[in-house]
């Protein structure tokens, strides 16, 4: 207790005390949980009506609670090593690994963000705090939470386009696991990057393992007025693509793989990875759980991909996976998807969109925000 007072102050309150677990009792016999008790200011009865008071006592608590929440989220985080850490990188490596950043790549970020704010001069700890989400506006962001954004953006890039550099016509492959959207987003791309600007677009789909797959990409030929073929073969894709030289965009769908279906596909994957005017896209659904996620990018390395496109965002409510992903290929992320309207869920990659959603937890995405880059 002494100890924890002299680091936290007199305010200081043992919340909990219990044996250290097998695996850490090399640090010590004991695990103990502190927190600031900020003391509470008194407000005159006489001057302050009952509301007012009452209204007052409910902020003071969930002040003080918030205080608590902080210390014992820093004490479940934080690495077993840092002991003496400042509370703005203990609060700077919560944010991130609650969000699901790698907890390497958030210590990472956040010591090179600490670095930095202890290199301004007279560091006014006060000023400089982690700001939590929610709290304050992008005017007003402290150093620290600045110093954190920048040093996210470093690690990952964007590139928002279609097709691989000047060949022409514009052929794009999207690729990935099974239920991960990429025939809903062939559409909404077809559609934004096409159809809005009068580019004459032919669908291709590859999908022959799912029925509904190639109605669906049917239906919504149909009601766009596009072409659409579907094909069996990667001699009949390959002839397709060639004898559609006078379109602008084409777009290849291609069946969901689980682990066992890559055998049978390897001719696809063969054909996308060697083909260098073709635009191959994982699709990638925000959802999944972080090792699965990493686990099924790698599968897909089989064909190459360029850049990585991610869906279901609506579906999450935490983003650091993404960036996990960005920084672990070095691929760049092309687009964000967060629901099943055509073609108003779609959006521009921008690294300020994941880099909010990671530190204030933002809605997803915009509808239809920022369709206007096309490589």
């Amino acid at each position: 207790m002494a100890l924890a007072r002299q680091e936290m102050g007199p305010e200081a309150v043992l919340i909990d005390s219990r044996k250290a677990a097998p695996e850490s009792r090399h640090l010590g016999e004991y695990e103990v949980v502190f927190a600031c008790d900020a003391p509470r200011e008194e407000t005159p009865v006489a001057a302050t009506s009952f509301p007012d008071r009452l209204s007052g006592e409910v902020a003071q608590l969930k002040k003080e609670l918030e205080g608590m929440r902080r210390t014992l989220t820093r004490s479940a985080y934080a690495p077993a090593n840092w002991q003496g850490a400042s509370a703005n990188l203990l609060d700077a490596y919560t944010a991130l690994t609650a969000a699901d950043v790698d907890p390497d790549l958030a210590r990472e970020v956040a010591e090179a963000a600490e670095t930095r704010l202890a290199s301004l001069p007279h560091n006014p700890q006060r000023v400089t705090s982690f700001s939590r989400p929610g709290e304050g506006s992008p005017e007003s962001k402290p150093p620290m939470e600045q110093f954190l954004a920048e040093e996210l953006e470093k690690r990952f890039q964007v590139e928002a386009l279609l097709g691989r550099g000047e060949a022409r016509p514009r052929v794009v492959a999207l690729v990935g696991p099974p239920g991960s959207g990429k025939t809903t987003t062939l559409i909404k791309l077809a559609v934004n990057y096409g159809l809005a600007s009068r580019r004459p677009v032919l669908l291709l789909s590859m999908d022959t393992y799912r029925i509904a797959a190639a109605e669906q990409l049917r239906a919504f030929a149909a009601i766009l007025g596009v072409g659409v073929q579907i094909l069996e073969t990667v001699n009949a894709l390959a002839q397709s693509i060639e004898e559609n030289r006078g379109k602008e965009l084409i777009f290849i769908d291609t069946p969901g793989l689980a682990a066992e279906d890559f055998d049978a596909s390897s001719d696809l994957a063969h054909f996308l990875s060697t083909r260098i005017d073709i635009d191959t896209q994982l699709v990638l659904p925000a959802s999944m759980k972080p090792a699965d996620l990493c686990r099924v990018t790698q599968s897909f390395e089989a064909f190459r991909p360029q850049r990585l496109l991610f869906t279901r965002l609506d579906e999450t409510a935490t983003f650091g996976s993404i960036f996990n992903e960005a920084v672990r290929t070095a691929k760049p992320l092309s687009f964000f998807s967060n629901g099943q309207r055509v073609p108003e869920d779609l959006e521009a990659a921008t690294r300020e969109k994941l880099i909010g959603m990671i530190l204030n937890a933002s809605p997803p995405i915009g509808r239809g925000e920022g369709l206007t880059r096309l490589g």
